[in-house]
């Protein structure tokens, strides 16, 4: 006997929340969330006065509809290699939980409403950062990875543009210090995304990605480089540059850093991976230390 109270179709229901998810996951949100706080941190380090929380808000947006284009694009664009690789073997495009034309439709919406709210709800500048960085990580990025390995280099171009967005965002304009931001985060790619290589090294081979050298057949090299990015990245955030300094500056950031080589020193000991899973966890804790940091100091 059917109960009063079966007024919807759960089925039906299932399934719209099920879609919601899948465009929801072809943003790639845990990807967002640490764009979106580079992007605040630029923000607040570029802002003079009083801090203007809509603009920050407006800025946030705009770039998160733009990361979130970018990112369903990118899924779209290689959804033929994912299928080959285990860890992306169950995205939506690949399970066919989505079409091509739908992710086609929901990315160039997302990444169009997101450059023209820039534009008019923040400035042009920060509009033509976000649509820059787009076209780098979709035209430069996405077709070298399987090309050469020097698409990490190239990559971490755009990826390191979120900060910018957000000092243009604050000042409509980029300076010395804005620059400094900016190769803080270029840098910290490198040892974050070689490790997460050297994790994977099977499935991006299988997919025919060549994220790492040929030669490198034992990661030996590619451990080497993540120590060696780590050190200038360490260095590089002690410097004087953004108008910071002082004994108690220099020593968070030491012991921030510390910690970092701590981790990439033990995988260049080590070809396990959960070494290099560790460098990736400890990077993902040491980029908000350092903008928590260099946000506290602010001149």
């Amino acid at each position: 006997m059917p109960t009063p109270y079966a007024v919807s179709d759960p089925v039906t229901g299932h399934n719209i929340v099920s879609k919601l998810r899948d465009y929801y996951t072809l943003t790639k949100p845990e990807v967002n969330l640490l764009i979106l706080m580079t992007t605040s941190a630029g923000y607040y380090l570029g802002s003079n006065g009083p801090l203007k929380v809509g603009r920050l808000i407006s800025t946030l947006v705009g770039t998160l509809l733009v990361a979130s284009g970018t990112a369903t694009l990118n899924q779209l664009m290689e959804r033929r290699y994912d299928a080959q690789m285990r860890r992306t073997a169950n995205r939506p495009l690949v399970s066919g939980r989505l079409t091509a034309w739908e992710a086609l439709w929901f990315g160039l919406f997302l990444s169009v409403a997101g450059g023209l709210y820039l534009a008019a709800a923040v400035n042009s500048l920060s509009a033509l950062l976000a649509i820059s960085t787009l076209l780098g990580y979709l035209l430069v990025y996405t077709p070298l990875k399987r090309i050469t390995p020097l698409c990490t280099l190239l990559g971490a171009i755009p990826g390191a543009m979120p900060p910018l967005i957000g000092w243009a965002g604050a000042s409509a304009h980029i300076d010395r210090q804005a620059w400094f931001l900016f190769a803080i985060l270029f840098l910290w790619q490198f040892p974050h995304f070689l490790a997460i290589a050297l994790m994977y090294r099977e499935d991006y081979s299988r997919a025919g990605f060549r994220m790492l050298p040929q030669f490198d057949s034992d990661g030996r090299f590619t451990r080497a480089e993540v120590v060696g990015f780590t050190v200038v990245l360490v260095l590089t955030t002690m410097l004087p540059l953004a108008g910071r300094g002082g004994s108690t500056y220099l020593f968070c950031m030491f012991a921030a850093g510390a910690f970092f080589l701590y981790h990439t020193a033990i995988l260049a000991k080590s070809t396990s991976k959960i070494r290099a899973s560790r460098v990736v966890h400890a990077s993902v804790i040491y980029l908000p230390v350092v903008l928590v940091i260099m946000v506290a100091w602010k001149s």
